[in-house]
């Protein structure tokens, strides 16, 4: 960032801000119906915007499908969207989720109020502006948000400096972040109006609430499907159209204007990079790719994930540098970061390349005579990218076996022997899943991680670590954690910057070996310029605390920040619903709250297990789902059930959970381990299922306590964070109090209305909520 960007941003800083903190006052007010400031023509006009859901025809079970469907497609959506053009909830993702909750809760409060499809699309299309107007202040202010927001000396966040904090920016970036997070929140009331109203009036609410879950499943399956087809944002707001128009065509005048209003953010969508670059979408982050020339010739792609500069395809071929010698600089080609690992292992007989990328590593290790490279990468696209643009076409070559996997899946799984093992730049601009903080890279840098590479790794081998190191405890961190598990200390000399991509190397091993190699004249000297750097002491990062970017326990200020106006504005948009926080359900609140908590650490725990990729997350997300329909089956069959039972079980199977360590879980057969998983990880869900079941159906399938429900969750998602400072296992712990804190709240509240004639409780009404 330079002091050019800075000023570029303050008439952004303050339009965004302003416009933000408008829209939170007019948006509410679609839901009050007090449309103040608005013309009297212009409330008329708003007025033909709204809808009651009785006008789709009263309750039937198709809107309740179609609703619940494109509610969970429009959360997938905005989470995978918004990360990627918002950089700052690339880093903390679940915010996101949370405001998705925060809506859906909100709008199971307004379910006996009339909807309003501006209320919907307003919000989207100022997000559209916000994250697709090629406005250089703009863009330039979304980009320096994670900066303005507080970064410091403990947090280290790819591509943004270190600095103090500094009150008199972060406040004010708090004040644009609010509205963000809030215009998130109004795009998911719709639907928690609709599918909360639709949950209430069922005649039979087990089924209609078990529909409702299937059809989220449905929703997820869908989405999930759409990104491995490697399909942009306008594809998935097409469908999500679609969903939309299907679900309101019975009213005529919504059914057309949701086309219309989807056609204005498609435009929005459509407006072309500046840079000319070619934008892809993956199943894990947005890819752009611009063409380098020189001469004419194309001579690298320019590679950037979510808008950052991520690599570059380079072509080290020696017909290529006689035609460009200019590129390296007068350097030796040997010394370029992709073949300095070979000048310590020359011509290996095993490579493993871990995070191989477009291929740089692999034609690298081809050049320099490695009889077999085996490449891991987790992106199916980058890989795709590879295969069609690298110069080299290493992965073309049969000498190559390529493996889409997560880096530390693969060598916690594999069983394959290396002489030379290169983790080439794992570093991660975003996190691997909807539902929590982990990233794609966090369980590649632990103890037990790097004792794991150890294993695959011969006698006589060497293992590199090539990282962008951009402080000093990072390096630190590296280096305690190579000689923890190696008991050596590490190697470290700073490739230089030529036409490659530069970075630091860490390299242990074979002590033999790399005294031959130092034995060279030649090597000699350049590790003798080329080392000698500062580090200092930060604490190893374990499967439990795996928060390679953070330098010591703790939660770090932007995080407390956000997390507190998080929970502020929660209550105090519940205060604004008209009647305060005395319509809160504090039994189904702490359920909310438990469940998610519950849901995330699960989530975190067997993307260790599974590897971090979207395909373990969705069946995660797909298991835990059918296991509240099974409880919802359960209730249904045996209607009273005792929840001591149930909370009996939950207490069982987290005390399971938390005392069975994670290593006993690493099964040969992925069978064999999914079960246990499920056995030691998953059963508190079904009991806690039960017990949300058993009471919602007391209170009638009540919108509102399906709202505090989802309200709880927005604080259990905020909790989350609280593993940055205790670790994983201790967010259990967290969970199992709150389902104790719902128990109390239960208790409190007196005996519930009886289930002994449950079809009876079923069709009775109540007035407001959602889960």
């Amino acid at each position: 960032m330079n002091v050019v960007e800075i000023r570029l941003s303050p008439v952004a800083f303050v339009l965004v801000a302003f416009l933000g903190l408008l829209s939170i006052q007019y948006l509410f007010g679609f839901y009050q119906e007090r449309y103040q400031g608005i013309a009297k023509v212009g409330r008329a006009a708003v007025s033909k915007w709204n809808f009651d859901v009785k006008e789709l025809g009263g309750f039937s079970y198709w809107p309740l499908i179609v609703f619940s469907v494109a509610g969970m497609f429009f959360e997938m959506m905005m989470i995978r969207w918004v990360s990627s053009e918002i950089r700052m909830f690339a880093y903390f993702k679940n915010f996101v989720l949370v405001a998705c909750f925060f809506g859906f809760g909100l709008g199971c409060y307004f379910s006996k109020r009339r909807g309003n499809l501006i209320a919907l699309f307003m919000p989207l299309l100022l997000l559209c502006m916000l994250m697709e107007i090629p406005w250089a202040p703009l863009r330039t202010l979304i980009t320096i948000l994670p900066s303005l927001l507080g970064s410091s000396a403990d947090v280290d966040i790819w591509g943004v400096p270190t600095m103090p904090t500094n009150w008199g920016i972060t406040i004010p970036a708090i004040l644009i972040t609010v509205p963000i997070f809030a215009l998130l929140v109004f795009c998911f009331i719709p639907f928690g109006q609709v599918v909360g109203w639709l949950l209430e009036n069922a005649r039979a609410g087990v089924r209609a609430y078990s529909l409702n879950v299937a059809a989220g499943l449905a929703g997820i399956a869908l989405f999930t499907g759409l990104s491995f087809a490697a399909t942009p944002p306008v594809v998935w707001l097409l469908v999500f159209a679609g969903l939309m128009v299907v679900g309101l065509w019975k009213i005529p005048r919504l059914r057309w204007s949701t086309l219309a209003l989807s056609a204005a953010c498609v435009a929005l969508m459509a407006i072309p990079a500046k840079d000319h670059s070619t934008t892809y979408w993956s199943p894990y982050q947005k890819l752009s790719m611009r063409p380098i020339y020189e001469a004419g010739d194309i001579i690298s792609y320019e590679v950037s994930t979510n808008d950052t500069w991520y690599q570059r395809i380079v072509n080290l071929s020696p017909d290529f540098l006689k035609r460009h010698p200019d590129l390296l600089n007068g350097a030796p080609v040997e010394w370029d970061p992709y073949n300095l690992p070979y000048r310590f292992a020359p011509s290996p007989r095993a490579v493993l390349v871990l995070g191989a990328g477009t291929g740089n590593d692999v034609a690298a290790a081809l050049r320099n005579g490695a009889q077999q490279v085996t490449a891991v990468e987790i992106d199916p696209l980058i890989l795709k990218l590879g295969r069609q643009l690298h110069f080299e076409k290493p992965y073309d070559s049969p000498r190559v076996t390529v493996v889409v996997d997560d880096a530390r899946s693969y060598i916690q799984n594999g069983h394959a022997q290396f002489d030379l093992i290169v983790f080439s730049l794992l570093d991660s601009h975003t996190t691997s899943s909807n539902f929590s903080n982990i990233r794609i890279d966090n369980y590649v840098y632990t103890v037990e991680a790097m004792k794991a590479a150890q294993k695959r790794l011969q006698p006589d081998g060497l293992f590199v670590v090539k990282f962008q190191v951009d402080n000093p405890w990072v390096g630190g961190r590296l280096q305690g954690l190579l000689t923890t598990v190696f008991g050596q200390t590490p190697l470290q000399i700073q490739s230089a910057a030529q036409y490659g991509t530069p970075g630091r190397f860490f390299l242990v091993g074979s002590q033999q070996k790399l005294a031959n190699a130092l034995n060279d004249p030649a090597i000699a000297e350049y590790v003798r310029n080329n080392k000698g750097f500062e580090v200092s002491k930060a604490s190893l990062t374990t499967d439990d605390w795996p928060y390679f970017y953070q330098h010591e326990p703790g939660i770090p200020l932007s995080v407390i920040l956000i997390s507190v106006l998080i929970v502020l504005m929660a209550f105090w948009f519940m205060a604004r619903t008209g009647e305060g926080l005395v319509r809160i359900h504090w039994h189904f609140f702490f359920l909310g709250a438990g469940f998610l908590l519950l849901e995330v650490q699960i989530i975190s725990k067997i993307a260790l297990l599974f590897g971090t990729t979207w395909v373990v997350n969705s069946i995660v997300v797909a298991a835990l789902l059918m296991l509240i329909v099974a409880a919802n089956a359960t209730v249904a069959s045996f209607p009273r059930i005792s929840r001591k039972i149930a909370y009996a079980g939950i207490l069982i199977a987290a005390a399971i959970g938390y005392l069975v360590p994670m290593q006993s879980l690493f099964f040969a057969n992925p069978w064999e381990k999914g079960l246990a998983a499920m056995g030691v990880l998953c059963l508190p869900v079904y009991f806690a299922g039960i017990i949300f079941v058993r009471s919602f159906a007391e209170v009638s399938f009540n919108s509102e306590a399906l709202g505090s429900n989802l309200l709880g969750a927005v604080v259990g998602g905020v909790l989350e964070s609280l593993s940055f400072w205790t670790g994983l296992r201790a967010l259990l712990l967290v969970s199992v109090v709150l389902y104790v804190l719902s128990a109390v709240a239960l208790r409190r509240r007196g005996r519930s209305p009886g289930v002994s004639d449950l079809a009876q409780s079923q069709t009775s009404r109540g007035n407001g909520s959602c889960a």
